[in-house]
């Protein structure tokens, strides 16, 4: 690893699994700074899925039930499975883990509960077990800074946002759709300080609850929206769920599977005995619908945008940004792939670009996006 606060150079490879657990992506991006700015290459994208088994307890661990003798295991057996991706992302790019300066792992959200007493949050998958298997220098752990510095520790990618997609004369709209749904504000020329982010409420989370409780596990999700455009929306339910208490708090703010993960799910699907599609067409509303009321009410009534560029799993889901697009006629919507990061790539090359920060002594996180008091370093570095 290039020991120095001021490097113009680096090869890292950021990686990520999300609400939905399905895989853990690595993305092997190499960065450089420039005085214009951050340049941004990526060299190889690697989404390795988790083995079933493993999965499955991921998923456990997110319940209230969870064994603490589980989580020590998970823990560990996770973090084999992110430093595999890694070394396998690393082996696409024609590259040996020696040419590799850095890691960045998100690791695996299991608990993230910021208006607790006291605030927490819980990521696994251990960075010592990466560092170990692949030789390279680890960074992990990046949220608990924030929230020990009064943040939330979440969205915590607004900064490589910012330092990705900023535009001197543009003023933009980066939406994530994984299992929630948040969103980056980054006004024309705006600096770091300008930014703000905030989680927006369900995602993808909610519709692959429904499929998966309503099928047996036979389907893990809601592929291209076919069963969305099969069903009809009930109203009355949609109109209960925008009722939602989450979507009517002003930001800062951050949820997670805890407010709109299975147990979520599970009540509406006994209460509401509707068929498997029109669950699915009415979560699928419903998430569309959340995300354009919370940027009408906290960022379009501030003023316009050129844009909404989006990304994560949600973008492959035609029928939830057809409606999404009803829902916010008056803004252009495209993928960030128009900005040169595609979609299913943007949080992986996030967590390199915020490893790195980390390694230069350069505060990672916004304050207008998380609550925080002040900016701080980000993360734990874990060396082999």
């Amino acid at each position: 690893m290039k020991r120095c606060r001021d490097w113009r150079t680096l090869r890292v490879v950021g990686l990520m699994s999300g609400t939905s657990a399905d895989a853990i992506d690595a993305a092997v991006v190499q960065l450089r700074r420039t005085p214009g700015g951050l340049q941004h290459a990526l060299l190889a994208f690697h989404s390795a899925p988790l083995a079933p088994a493993l999965r499955r307890r991921v998923l456990r661990l997110c319940l209230q039930s969870a064994r603490v003798q589980e989580l020590c295991q998970v823990n560990m057996a996770l973090g084999e499975a992110f430093a595999r991706a890694a070394l396998e992302a690393i082996a696409a790019a024609g590259l040996e883990p020696s040419q590799i300066d850095l890691i960045g792992s998100h690791g695996q959200t299991v608990r993230h509960l910021p208006a607790g007493d006291p605030p927490s949050t819980l990521q696994i998958g251990e960075p010592a077990v990466i560092a170990q298997r692949t030789g390279i220098v680890t960074v992990a752990d990046f949220r608990p800074a924030d929230m020990a510095a009064g943040g939330q520790g979440a969205p915590l990618v607004p900064l490589a946002d910012h330092l990705l997609f900023g535009h001197p004369t543009e003023s933009r709209l980066i939406l994530n759709i994984g299992g929630i749904a948040n969103v980056t504000v980054l006004p024309a020329g705006a600096n770091p300080e300008d930014v703000t982010a905030f989680d927006l409420g369900p995602g993808n989370g909610p519709l692959d609850a429904a499929v998966q409780q309503l099928t047996g596990g036979r389907l893990a999700c809601d592929r291209d929206g076919r069963l969305a455009r099969q069903g009809t929306v009930d109203q009355r339910l949609l109109d209960e769920l925008l009722q939602h208490p989450f979507l009517h708090r002003p930001p800062p703010k951050s949820t997670g599977r805890e407010e709109f993960g299975a147990e979520f799910v599970r009540p509406l699907i006994r209460r509401w005995p509707l068929s498997l599609p029109d669950v699915v067409a009415t979560l699928t509303a419903f998430t569309a619908e959340a995300i354009a009321h919370g940027l009408r009410l906290h960022v379009l009534s501030r003023g316009p945008a050129a844009g909404l560029w989006v990304a994560g799993g949600g973008w492959r889901n035609p029928e939830l940004m057809r409606r999404l697009g009803l829902a916010l006629p008056e803004l252009p919507v495209a993928s960030t792939a128009a900005l040169g990061v595609a979609p299913e790539t943007r949080e992986a090359i996030a967590f390199a670009v915020l490893a790195a920060e980390t390694a230069a002594g350069r505060p990672g996180n916004i304050p207008g996006a998380t609550g925080a008091r002040r900016r701080v370093v980000l993360g734990k570095m874990v060396w082999p």
